[in-house]
């Protein structure tokens, strides 16, 4: 019997299978492509192949795509990543104080103490040092992205990149290689540059404390930790599943979920092989004029997000259909 957790973001969308003891027993690493309900039936799909319904006994979800994740699977809890992240952090080890997370296109800092969020930051507005861009960046080098961290560990004398954006980063690296610096040399300076504008932006009057996590599939550079370690003065610990920690955090608050309500809304594998279609529409309802995501299964609604004040998205539709219908 297991507990899934699902996080589903901009660039990737996880998902995660823990027994009772918290130990992963299956994961799996998509990519989001901007169609995150394909992205999420994709990742049923294989699962369907593998487990049936009745081994999944609760749902959470996690991540940017949160709310339409748990529409479609069934969800039995939503969290934001800051709590998700924490939680698989504290059940891998309590005496953690700091997460640095990096993934696709956000960076975040979290601090704890005594197993509690004491504070965070989130980075949603520059890409520099996110996975995309150090995607886009070996694409350009030419360079597998997996041996981007040991071209880093290679150099001798890192070459000073402006890291304080995107933008500039990538043209001060393109003047480098024009002034004849080796690649190492540079992917080096580049780590260091990132890792500094993580630390003056996202990690700015935060205490970085021992012990210290790195999360998110950035984590897995390992010239990024080279720079964070060099940067602190701190050892920093990569855990085995750092590019699905939020996944593990959710599905281990599912599995707390279901000691308290004793009943699971997954809808079951099938769903991967049903028709879902998302749209939009202007509450008139009151002054906000709020956005509302309506996500539909065929002609029925099966929920709505997006409105401030839960007029829309407090409601079970599985129980109202023809409020729904009404819609």
């Amino acid at each position: 019997m297991y507990y899934m957790g699902v996080d589903v973001g901009s660039v990737s969308t996880n998902f995660v299978l823990i027994d009772s003891s918290n130990k992963v027993v299956d994961k799996l690493y998509l990519r989001t492509k901007g169609r995150p309900i394909k992205a999420i039936q994709e990742g049923m799909k294989i699962l369907k192949d593998k487990y049936s319904d009745m081994q999944i006994k609760a749902v959470g979800t996690t991540g940017s795509g949160r709310q339409v994740a748990s529409f479609i699977v069934g969800g039995d809890i939503v969290k934001n990543e800051i709590t998700a992240h924490a939680v698989a952090a504290l059940s891998i080890d309590r005496e953690v104080r700091t997460i640095l997370e990096i993934g696709g296109q956000d960076s975040k800092i979290i601090t704890l103490k005594d197993g509690i969020v004491t504070d965070f930051a989130m980075n949603t507005v520059c890409a520099a040092g996110t996975g995309s861009f150090l995607d886009r960046q070996a694409e350009r080098l030419d360079i597998p992205i997996e041996q981007f961290g040991q071209y880093a560990l290679k150099s001798n004398s890192a070459v000073r990149i402006a890291g304080r954006c995107a933008v500039f980063a990538e043209s001060d690296m393109i003047h480098k290689q024009q002034l004849g610096y080796n690649e190492c040399d540079i992917i080096r300076g580049l780590c260091d540059s990132l890792v500094r504008n993580y630390l003056s932006n996202v990690g700015k009057g935060k205490n970085i404390e021992d012990k210290v996590f790195f999360q998110g599939g950035v984590a897995a550079n390992i010239g990024m930790k080279d720079a964070f370690q060099r940067a602190t003065g701190l050892e920093i610990y990569v855990p085995e599943n750092h590019d699905v920690m939020g996944a593990i955090g959710s599905a281990i608050l599912a599995k707390e979920a279901l000691q308290r309500s004793k009943k699971t809304n997954f809808k079951g594998f099938n769903i991967a092989d049903e028709e879902f279609l998302s749209s939009s529409f202007e509450c008139t309802n009151c002054p906000n004029r709020c956005e509302v995501v309506r996500i539909k299964a065929g002609d029925t609604i099966i929920g709505c997000f997006g409105d401030r004040c839960g007029r829309h998205s407090n409601i079970n539709y599985s129980r109202v259909p023809n409020t729904a219908s009404r819609i």
